[in-house]
């Protein structure tokens, strides 16, 4: 069996909720060995995060808590387009010593959409850098 690739998405909207239909949607379709263990939202009333909720996928508020997840995250989708949030991520990960996890910028969302499908995934104002 090969490796699952366990993944954790900050930030649901405009690009993060299209990222993660279509990244679900290509996790369960072609069968990836790909996991969603985690998403952040402010808004955990939203239909996005409420159908992560329901699919028993972890919702925070608070997208510096998926940090507490240690290495049972390999990769954070940083989808908030907040660059002072990806610093404390960063900085959050070095002080609790996991060098496992990476943090995905908005940019590489942006290069795997071009696998999903066509048309543009949606910008956000800044790109965290």
């Amino acid at each position: 069996m090969s490796h699952v690739v366990k993944v954790a998405l900050l930030g649901l909207g405009d690009v993060g909720e299209k990222f993660a239909e279509h990244f679900l949607e290509k996790i369960q379709e072609e069968h990836v060995n790909v996991e969603i263990v985690a998403v952040a939202h402010r808004d955990l009333e939203s239909p996005v995060a409420l159908g992560f909720i329901h699919s028993k996928v972890p919702v925070f508020e608070d997208a510096m808590e998926v940090v507490t997840l240690g290495t049972k995250v390999d990769i954070i989708f940083d989808l908030t387009g907040d660059p002072e949030l990806r610093k404390k991520l960063r900085a959050a990960l070095q002080e609790s010593h996991n060098q496992q996890t990476v943090i995905a910028p908005e940019v590489v969302a942006h290069l795997l959409w071009n696998f999903f499908v066509e048309g543009e995934l949606p910008r956000s104002g800044q790109t965290g850098y």
